[in-house]
């Protein structure tokens, strides 16, 4: 249970830790070779599921499926909330 609700955190925090995320991969080695919209959105998502996994196994609750499902919820909250509001 932990793992799913880590997960929907990570989902849900990568939009936000993208322009951080930007920022430091810029100032080290971006200058050179900028990454694409879609590619730095994908690498921030998986650095936030990567932080979601490390504390799941601080927790010792890792179980991938949750955390990977989580995930995907956590992806899709704000476009399945947003359809609730406007029914």
């Amino acid at each position: 249970m932990i793992t799913l609700i880590l997960g929907i955190i990570a989902g849900i925090a990568a939009p936000r830790a993208e322009p951080h995320i930007s920022r430091a991969l810029a100032a080290v080695f971006l200058a050179e070779a900028p990454m694409t919209a879609i590619e730095l959105r994908m690498f921030s998502f998986t650095v936030c599921l990567v932080a979601a996994a490390i504390l799941a196994a601080v927790f010792d609750q890792g179980s991938a499926i949750g955390l990977a499902l989580g995930a995907a919820l956590g992806v899709f909250a704000p476009r399945l909330i947003e359809r609730y509001k406007s029914r």
